[in-house]
């Protein structure tokens, strides 16, 4: 058993619990993953005993608290840069964490209108203001990144940047938000990588259900 302890959220929903698993989990980093549903109105009280902030996912290793997707990602590389978890490139590197710092501030109005769900059928909603925009971006960031790597993943083979834009992959794909060729064949890459296929497998087995998150 690996000394590093991920609590994550539901599977089926969490889209910032899937980014640092994906990350850890498609690099080849050893660790144990918890799942905490959030299962209550406002959360889960638990949330509070194991994050400083009441939130998930948060990263224990030994004493140390480790939260928020981002730097538990960036943690965990310093820990294993063996393990690849950014590009070698140095230019390649800023690039990726500036995409994912992107993604970690930013597409509120996709996020909020569309929320993760790997259990949902492929269909379309109503879609506010904004929504495409954000959608325009991330497809232009899709775009350059892949471009200039030649893929299948944003730098070649995949990095904590493609973990960081999973929960896009699968909001673009089940609200039917795409049919460019780019980004179809990115999403069909990230999708049949084998840790997404593992964290769907167990999204797919959960029986929680939160009704805000089923758009």
């Amino acid at each position: 058993m690996s000394d590093l302890v991920l609590y994550v959220g539901n599977k089926n929903y969490s889209s910032w619990s899937l980014r640092p698993w994906l990350a850890l989990k498609g690099c080849g980093v050893p660790f144990t993953d918890v799942v905490i549903p959030f299962d209550f109105p406002n959360g889960n009280p638990r949330f509070r005993e194991i994050s400083p902030t009441g939130r998930v996912p948060v990263l224990h290793h030994g004493a140390v608290r480790v939260w928020e997707s981002l730097a538990i990602i960036e943690y965990v590389a310093e820990l294993f840069p063996e393990a690849g978890l950014w590009p070698e490139d140095l230019v390649d590197r800023v690039v990726a964490r500036s995409i994912s710092m992107e993604m970690l501030a930013g597409f509120r109005a996709l996020r909020g209108a569309c929320p993760m769900n790997i259990r949902r059928p492929v269909g379309a909603i109503a879609l506010p203001e904004g929504v495409m925009e954000d959608v325009a971006r991330i497809e232009t960031i899709w775009a350059q990144a892949l471009a200039k790597s030649g893929g299948p993943f944003l730098f070649g083979r995949f990095t904590a940047a493609d973990a960081m834009f999973a929960p896009v992959v699968n909001r673009l794909e089940i609200y039917a938000l795409t049919q460019d060729p780019v980004s179809l064949a990115y999403m069909a890459a990230v999708k049949a990588h084998p840790a997404f296929l593992a964290w769907q497998t167990d999204a797919l087995a959960e029986t929680w259900i939160v009704p805000e998150d089923e758009a």
